[in-house]
């Protein structure tokens, strides 16, 4: 058991000057990159199947695997820092990270790959929400804002940034180095927070594992996440092994709720749904990630399927959304105590909402310029709808129940991208089939335009078949771009039918933690 500070010790002082800004930056790097390893394989499937000798399908492994440990372990975070302290597992997540991370490098096959990326992920998990409460109990009160900026900063910057990076490591090195870049950047986060903190661990408390609780929630996320990443290639709920996974995944976790509730020492503190400014600002950030999320998985897909870009060319058209977004979130977290956390967050729902709707005017001969400006704008939106929600969830709660709570909150808004991932493609897909089904009936010999342009074809020296296998091209880029409209439109509806619900919560949301130090 981790040597505990006596109950009566008085609280420990902010950190200050350069130890501050040393730890934000390790802590940020260490946050940074594990969200960064979410999307930077993304782009790396077709390489790193090729190499392995698998297919695209089942490279898509490497992301599923990670997502699916990540997503266990998050609502663990509170029960593992109360068990060892806050520093330590941090540092050891860090750490499990920077190992598996080499590991994963030095791959051979496949097999091997997938359980490194699983043990990656387990490692991964526990970061992000520890690294807000390690920030925010060593920043001074009058600070927590930004703090909370800066830590929000790096989970929104890093996923755009992501499919970049890969594009550029895997065209200009090899697959492995979107792996090895981690090990000296967590091996450096590690040494440097264990440094500044190891004398500043949280306490820690003999506490006993709840094994049928822990026993649902691997079962019950595993399932739920398989399917997900499986239901769109084995077409939902048409397939057996698609509806088994779906009835195990509600029962482990209808179960789960129901054994929490009631456990003694239960492995995720669902108690913490009972205030009603975090259940309301988990809600809306969960919903408000789907949406999000929807416009970003399909805004590259689309370029690189149907308008032909590379990925380095669609990340680069991805990426303006960052620049705003790192600009206001010093802004907003400097002046989170003077804001109306409401308004702020129902801006950005505006913003979201009315870049979705330009999206959705958008046809296929759309130039890049075009299509950078509203990812730009939508970067106001960014700092306005992810600093504030966190304040929100975050307020008045103790400094000892933000790990469980960030930990909770950050596997509801996994849950949110996981679930957008697979609803969006689908959506696209089906849209795009229905579209395609529209535009077909209008190519017909009594379709006078449709003939002028098949003659046409023909003058110009194609066959009659290469002449329909134009057309059919122009059909498949024309329909995919009317099904990436639809999913534009939904996504701007679900933004603002979200907007009422943040009026739900009940100011003051005070500072981030209930104190400043543990």
């Amino acid at each position: 058991m981790a040597a505990t500070p006596n109950d009566d010790a008085p609280p420990l002082k902010p950190l200050q000057g350069g130890a501050l800004v040393l730890l934000t930056i390790a802590v940020a790097f260490s946050t940074f990159m594990e969200v960064l390893d979410m999307t930077i394989v993304n782009v790396s499937v077709p390489h790193i199947a090729g190499s392995l000798g698998v297919s695209p399908s089942e490279g898509t492994w490497t992301i599923s695997s990670y997502a699916l440990a990540s997503a266990i372990m998050q609502p663990l975070t509170g029960w593992l820092a109360r068990r060892f302290g806050e520093v330590k597992t941090f540092v050891g997540s860090v750490l499990l990270f920077v190992l598996f991370s080499m590991l994963c490098g030095l791959a051979t096959s496949m097999p091997m790959l997938v359980i490194c990326r699983l043990m990656q992920g387990a490692g991964s998990g526990p970061m992000v929400a520890l690294s807000l409460s390690l920030l925010l109990a060593s920043y001074p009160k009058a600070k927590q804002g930004i703090a909370l900026a800066l830590w929000a900063m790096t989970v929104v910057v890093a996923p755009i940034f992501g499919p970049i990076l890969g594009g550029w490591l895997t065209d200009n090195f090899s697959w492995p180095w979107i792996f090895y870049i981690n090990v000296p950047v967590g091996a450096l986060a590690a040494i440097i927070t264990w440094t500044l903190l190891r004398k500043r661990e949280t306490k820690t408390f003999k506490m006993p594992i709840d094994v049928i609780g822990l026993v649902l929630l691997v079962v019950g996320v595993g399932a739920l996440q398989f399917m997900l990443d499986n239901g769109n290639d084995n077409d939902w709920f048409a397939s057996p092994m698609i509806l088994a996974l779906g009835i195990t995944a509600l029962v482990c976790l209808t179960f789960l709720i129901v054994w929490e509730l009631y456990a003694k020492h239960p492995v995720i503190e669902l108690s913490l749904f009972k205030s009603r400014n975090f259940t309301v600002a988990v809600v809306a950030l969960s919903l408000g990630m789907m949406a999000f999320f929807g416009i970003n998985v399909v805004f590259p897909l689309w370029l690189q399927i149907t308008l032909g870009y590379t990925a380095t060319w669609a990340g680069l058209a991805s990426a303006p959304v960052g620049v705003l977004a790192f600009l206001m979130a010093p802004i907003i977290g400097a002046n989170i105590q003077r804001l109306e956390l409401r308004a702020v967050v129902t801006f950005a729902f505006i913003v979201f909402a009315a870049t979705s709707f330009w999206f959705a005017s958008f046809d296929s001969s759309a130039s890049f310029s075009t299509l950078v400006w509203p990812r730009f704008v939508m970067g106001i939106g960014i700092a306005c709808f992810f600093i504030p929600l966190n304040q929100m969830y975050l307020s008045g709660l103790g400094a000892d129940q933000i790990a469980s709570a960030s930990g909770l909150a950050n596997f509801c808004r996994t849950l949110g991208s996981s679930v957008s991932t697979a609803a969006t493609v689908t959506l696209w897909q089906h849209r795009g089939d229905y579209h395609h089904a529209v535009l077909t009936e209008h190519i017909s010999p009594a379709a006078p335009a449709a003939d002028s342009f098949l003659q046409q074809l023909q003058h110009g020296g194609f066959s009659l078949p290469q002449s329909l296998g134009v057309v059919e091209q122009l059909i498949n880029r024309e329909a995919l771009t009317l099904a990436v409209n639809d999913v534009y439109l939904v996504c701007a509806v679900m933004f603002v039918a979200m907007i009422p619900l943040l009026w739900l919560a009940k100011p003051p949301f005070g500072n981030a933690s209930g104190a400043a130090g543990h």
